[in-house]
């Protein structure tokens, strides 16, 4: 079974367009709106693995809907849109957006673009889980965000390194930390100063 989707688009065309290119990749396609309110409501009732939103949308913009969706975490969230200024895109990552992609769009740019934001969600539920069980321990946010900053620093340093791209050195970060029954914030520690290497 693919991965699941819903594509929020107010205009049929991009919309027909978007599902083409998505069912053609192995996407499932569970629902499609041209309209923000539609899609929050969607996003809930279908928890798909990826939303793409359109900024400019009837009912509810996408940024605002991206915000809804972001609620419950249960989802990535691509913006599509014709605007590209930097506030726009500021606001779309503090509303929880994972990627951005600028219309029109070419299908070589719409992929890449998705698995940047399914990648990305996948490192923040890592995190979530791990920063959930280091919440037993008490920990406090400033430990959450200092795993963080480790976890970064590490990615950098195996990306600068190690020619691995963002996603595979948060995956041999996560695995080695599954493999030694420790936590992402010791190995990151240990890449950064040189004492573990893939």
């Amino acid at each position: 079974m693919g991965r699941t989707v819903v594509i929020a688009e107010d205009e049929a065309i991009v919309r027909l367009d978007l599902r083409e290119i998505l069912e053609e990749q192995g996407f499932d396609v569970v629902g499609e709106t041209g309209r923000g309110d539609e899609a929050v409501a969607l996003a809930k009732a279908h928890q798909p693995d990826l939303v793409i939103l359109d900024i400019k949308m009837p009912g509810l913009d996408g940024l605002s809907a991206a915000r809804d969706i972001n609620v419950d975490r249960k989802s990535a969230v691509l913006i599509l849109t014709a605007f590209s200024q930097r506030n726009l895109i500021e606001e779309a990552r503090d509303a929880g957006a994972l990627a951005y992609l600028v219309k029109p769009f070419q299908q070589e740019e719409l992929l890449p673009a998705i698995e940047v934001a399914l990648g990305r969600f996948a490192e923040m539920q890592a995190l979530e889980a791990e920063n959930a069980a280091l919440a037993d321990d008490k920990r406090s946010l400033e430990e959450q965000l200092e795993t963080r900053r480790w976890v970064d620093r590490a990615k950098g340093k195996l990306m600068d390194e190690s020619a691995m791209s963002e996603s595979q050195a948060f995956s041999f970060i996560q695995q080695r930390a599954m493999n030694e029954r420790t936590t992402m914030r010791d190995i990151a520690k240990r890449v950064v100063e040189g004492t573990t290497a893939p």
